[in-house]
């Protein structure tokens, strides 16, 4: 097998091993091509549609502050190396490399069984966060229109959300986003890694350029929707000495407030991470994993309630008390707006009758 696995224009991973619940594995060797041969055909994007029964996902992790979630897809397009979502393809009999960017599946009924989950009986309203897992407004969101289609029932019912994303498509959501934010009712978070294009081609190769997403914070703040910025994940050694940059950055295009996340590398995503790293890095690799195992105790990932968002050590706390002072010095720090639950309500339907009051 070749050391240096090839590069794939376009893609993030550099490899497509097997999914972990699959009795039989693939496993990659040296053909005798080089990058020096002329490249191969692109990797062909495939979408299919998931049926699901239901849309809204729920969790108990006291690592976030939602319990509800809406994910209009599986898989994403953008192919960042770091994604935490890469291991759920192997669920799916797929591989959290390649195919997790170039195997796509969206969730045509989303909209419909998000009218019907909002308009049972007992339901009670509490936060949702759109795109918790994958990017809501990927490449495909353009045409597909999922995530639009659920954030309009979400309005319907003045019903209280968030949404999280790295594409500047959110823009064309401004309407959506600008009167419910003004209302109480919603808020956005943009995630913005790095500022340097040249790293944002390499480690998002399909997401917006870094100009692109603050054009995104100035549009949707101007609307009226809040937003915080994300600097997430922070590499250590690559990237996190940008983090009074990119809060400084965010703060003059609008934004109220910000957060961060160190990077994780939780099952494959510690082989895909480190064969990027060996083919878009090679002089920084070594001291890369270095500083990403200072606050692991030793290892790739550590999993544990609490850290696994922040690591542990000194650098951990170095990066926590810059991010504090940038986020105070740059007026990011105010507080969070709280869900306001009072204005939910069942639209009428077609045919229903009036209420007298």
């Amino acid at each position: 097998m070749s050391s240096t696995p090839p590069l794939i224009k376009g893609r993030g991973a550099r490899s497509n091993a097997t999914g972990r619940f699959e009795s039989r594995i693939r496993e990659a060797f040296d053909d005798g091509w080089t990058l020096e041969d002329p490249e191969p055909a692109q990797l062909t994007t495939v979408v299919l549609p998931d049926k699901a029964k239901t849309i809204i996902n729920r969790n108990n992790s006291p690592d976030i502050g939602f319990d509800r979630s809406i994910n209009p897809y599986r898989g994403c397009e953008h192919g960042c190396i770091y994604c935490f979502a890469r291991p759920n393809h192997a669920y799916l009999g797929l591989s959290p490399g390649l195919d997790f960017e170039s195997r796509l599946f969206f969730k045509p009924e989303a909209a419909k069984l998000l009218t019907a989950e909002l308009s049972k009986p007992g339901y009670r309203p509490r936060y949702i966060q759109v795109g918790a897992d994958t990017d809501p407004y990927q490449p495909l969101e353009r045409r597909l229109r999922v995530t639009r289609q659920v954030l309009e029932v979400l309005q319907a019912f003045r019903h209280p959300f968030s949404v999280i994303t790295k594409s500047n498509l959110i823009s064309r959501d401004a309407d959506i986003l600008g009167e419910m934010g003004r209302a109480g009712l919603a808020r956005a978070a943009i995630s913005i890694t790095t500022l340097d294009r040249r790293i944002a081609r390499s480690m998002e190769p399909r997401a917006a350029t870094p100009q692109r997403r603050l054009d995104a914070v100035r549009a949707l703040s101007e609307a009226g929707c809040p937003v915080t910025v994300m600097f997430a994940p922070v590499v250590p050694g690559l990237t996190d000495h940008e983090l009074e940059a990119v809060l400084e950055a965010a703060a003059a295009h609008g934004a109220t407030s910000a957060g961060y996340v160190m990077l994780r590398l939780p099952l494959e995503i510690a082989d895909l991470f480190q064969e990027w790293l060996a083919t878009d890095h090679p002089d920084r690799a070594d001291r890369v994993m270095s500083l990403v195992r200072q606050m692991r105790r030793g290892k790739a990932y550590t999993s544990d309630w609490g850290v696994r968002g922040r690591g542990e050590g000194p650098l951990a706390e170095l990066v926590s008390a810059r991010f504090r002072a940038a986020r105070k010095r740059y007026g990011l720090d105010g507080p969070r707006m709280e869900a306001d639950l009072t204005q939910f309500r069942i639209p009428p339907k077609a045919g229903d009758q009036m209420s007298l009051f």
